[in-house]
């Protein structure tokens, strides 16, 4: 049984399960020529990650998040999965990095999103999508900088993902901010564990716009129907891509992305 650990959850829909495989075989295959015994599998839930009795803990000892043994085996504990002692490679989010996350990981590299529109290189914008209550010429290009429309989204309610997530909420609050706005524009705010979750709380009326990132965006319009329903409003500004991350304790290396 391998040591290590490593996941792609971001990105990993049920239907493009096959292309994420195909991903994690190019990349385990990079690492065992490099000498890193990489795991054959992707974890995809909490029963795949090593039991850590007593918790995982910091380097003072202290504990940072539970022994995986404890938490439901069908489900999956992102935290956990990124504070785990045996990780070798995993997406994370720059949300949770800078709320303390990177304390206990070292970040290993960053994917280029310049195959999707809103990408640039490592950087990425999240897309600005309400319902598409006319054509869809109305979308509006990508530029790069922020591009909000106050007039549509006050008084609206918001859809996001969680409050971790720099695409789904943090870069759209900073930039509110920089506007001298905030998200008290928005009348109510939802939150629903996952950008596919919030285009098809838009789709259905639930709620009237949301944020997600380009990537994100684009397998939307691959694999969801009720993107279709969707329209773009706007652009966040650029920003950082996904950082790969790996434990502390991990072995050094430098792999093709």
């Amino acid at each position: 049984m391998n040591r290590f650990i490593a996941a792609l959850p971001m990105y990993d829909w049920p239907e493009a399960r096959a292309e994420t495989d195909a991903e994690w075989a190019r990349l385990r295959d990079a690492f065992r020529a490099a000498g890193i015994d990489a795991p054959e599998h992707l974890a995809r839930q909490n029963a795949d990650m090593p039991p850590v009795p007593g918790g995982i803990r910091d380097g003072e000892g202290n504990v940072i998040a539970p022994d995986p043994a404890t938490l439901p085996p069908d489900e999956f504990d992102l935290p956990t999965l990124w504070r785990h002692p045996d990780l070798l490679f995993a997406q994370a989010c720059w949300g949770p990095m800078e709320l303390g996350l990177a304390r206990h990981v070292r970040v290993v590299g960053q994917p280029d999103y310049s195959a999707f529109e809103g990408g640039q290189g490592e950087l990425y914008s999240s897309v600005l999508l309400m319902r598409a209550e006319e054509p869809s010429d109305l979308n509006i290009p990508v530029h790069g900088s922020s591009r909000l429309p106050l007039d549509l989204i006050r008084s609206k309610r918001l859809a996001y993902n969680s409050d971790d997530s720099m695409s789904g909420i943090i870069a759209l609050t900073r930039d509110l901010a920089a506007m001298g706005e905030s998200l008290d524009v928005f009348s109510q705010r939802l939150e629903t564990g996952g950008h596919r979750r919030s285009i098809v709380a838009v789709a259905e009326g639930k709620a009237d716009v949301c944020a997600a990132d380009c990537r994100s965006w684009a397998m939307a319009r691959r694999f969801e129907p009720a993107s279709g329903r969707l329209r773009v409003v706007g652009w966040t500004g650029l920003r950082k891509g996904l950082p790969i991350i790996a434990a502390r304790g991990a072995p050094h290396y430098s792999v093709p992305l």
